[in-house]
């Protein structure tokens, strides 16, 4: 029985997994990136309909861990799938700074897989919502899918800046576990409990939000009279759900994501395991 990769190791094969990414072709890229928009958006969505109609009902601390057990769809499918993903891709400083690849080289495919992260996170947000799944439960998991967006687009700079860091810190250690895994089963392991406490203490994920923000747009202006009635609100409720709350939300986030998982896990990683050589 082959044992699990020490942290020595995993830093290495974390270098080189790095340099692979950055050296993909742009089309494979970008390929890629959608299909990890798309699986982080079906983690999404699975939480969110988790969520719905729980309060006062079920414990908000279970609540929060269903949640946060169910959205681990989304890092297992880019893990285990294969896909590429903005946030776990922080991790390419550590090929970096290990003058592996150059600083435009990672530049570059964050460029690349954001942007592929969003088209894919808010296709599968239209298809959702063309699919009447806010319809569901009779108005519950399109009530709870604006609930969710009006908290995230509401955050303040600072404040969505930290809980990005945070967020991205459990993200990139799920995907720092998996470089140690060597069976489906150890990954699917390694990736669970960090996720599920960084959705259950309500931290920040820049892709999660391509989708969840974007979801509760739809619902927002798509949404048919009756939605509403079901629905027991209207949309003078959700006022922070706009295009400008979704750009307000990204920057901070992004850029904690960033630091979260390119500085305090990858270059802290690099300088433990990798510095001397």
């Amino acid at each position: 029985m082959l044992d699990a990769l020490l942290p020595a190791q995993m830093a290495q094969k974390a270098e080189s997994v790095g340099v692979q990414k950055t050296r993909l072709d742009t089309w494979s890229l970008l390929t890629l990136a959608v299909l990890a928009g798309a699986f982080i958006g079906f983690g999404a969505m699975f939480s969110t309909i988790v969520v719905a109609g729980g309060e006062g009902v079920i414990p908000y601390g279970l609540t929060r861990l269903l949640a946060g057990i169910v959205f681990s769809l989304g890092l297992v499918l880019v893990v285990v799938g294969g896909a590429e993903l903005f946030t776990g891709n922080n991790l390419m400083v550590m090929a970096w700074a290990g003058g592996q690849v150059r600083a435009h080289e990672v530049l570059r495919a964050w460029a690349l897989v954001y942007v592929g992260n969003l088209v894919g996170a808010v296709a599968t947000a239209c298809l959702v919502f063309l699919a009447g799944e806010h319809l569901q439960g009779a108005g519950k998991v399109g009530a709870a899918a604006l609930t969710i967006a009006q908290t995230k687009a509401a955050l303040d700079f600072i404040p969505a800046l930290v809980l990005g860091i945070l967020g991205n810190v459990l993200v990139c250690l799920a995907v720092w576990l998996c470089y140690s895994a060597r069976t489906t089963a150890d990954k699917i392991l390694a990736i669970v409990p960090p996720v599920s406490a960084f959705v259950a203490a309500g931290f920040e994920h820049s892709v999660a939000n391509m989708y969840l923000i974007p979801f509760g747009l739809l619902v927002k202006h798509g949404a048919a009279a009756s939605f509403w009635t079901a629905a027991g609100t209207s949309p003078d409720a959700f006022p922070s759900v706009t295009l400008g709350g979704l750009a307000a939300n990204l920057v901070p986030v992004t850029l904690g994501n960033v630091i979260g998982g390119g500085v305090l896990v990858g270059a802290v990683y690099w300088f433990v395991y990798l510095r001397a050589r």
